[in-house]
């Protein structure tokens, strides 16, 4: 079964990235240039450009369907065509580790009303369900980054360690912590050897 293209929570749909969305998600990294900059990689100077964001959706379309990596764009309910974050899993992995990394990011304007929590919840079902078929799910946070550790800690995510000089991000090395979350229930699907063969 694919990953849904249309996930509804109570007051957000999570849309899966298509190339219609490009004016709508370049907006949003427009008005968040600064509120993201403290937190973000070094990106090109033309990044939130509709050129440069039409080719990226493109290239992250192609990720969803081979099941390389899935994005959903976040709008609300009552303003259907008004992106204000997105969600990533990134860098999926199969075989005996079946993981990926996860990635977010909200509108500073929509910041503060769980919006976040919301979206994540409806995100860890989806991965850890067949549709995606997950068994960990990790992120990495900047120790500055309360709100982002919060939203994390209530969600049952374990923190596991920290990453030193993990990213450069805002003009240096910065430390990183780690934290996971598993599927208690995972088994590794029938077409997967369940031991060595070689």
């Amino acid at each position: 079964m694919p990953a849904p293209l249309l996930i509804d929570t109570p007051r957000l749909q999570l849309l899966a990235t298509h190339t219609g969305l490009a004016s709508e998600v370049a907006a949003f990294y427009q008005r968040n240039l600064a509120h993201f900059a403290p937190w973000d990689p070094p990106l090109p100077a033309d990044h939130a450009e509709v050129d440069a964001i039409t080719v990226s959706l493109a290239e992250g379309r192609d990720a969803f369907e081979s099941g390389r990596g899935f994005r959903w764009w976040l709008v609300r309910r009552d303003r259907a065509h008004h992106v204000i974050g997105s969600v990533h899993l990134s860098q999926v992995v199969r075989g005996a580790f079946h993981s990926c990394h996860l990635g977010y990011s909200l509108d500073a304007r929509a910041q503060g009303h769980g919006l976040m929590h919301e979206a994540l919840q409806a995100i860890i079902g989806v991965a850890f369900a067949p549709d995606i078929g997950l068994h960990r799910l990790q992120a990495a946070v900047r120790p500055e980054n309360l709100r982002s550790t919060s939203v994390l800690q209530r969600l049952g995510f374990r923190q596991e360690g920290l990453a030193r000089d993990y990213l450069y991000i805002d003009g240096a090395w910065r430390d990183h912590h780690l934290f996971a979350l598993t599927h208690a229930g995972f088994e590794i699907p029938p077409h997967w050897p369940r031991k060595d063969t070689r």
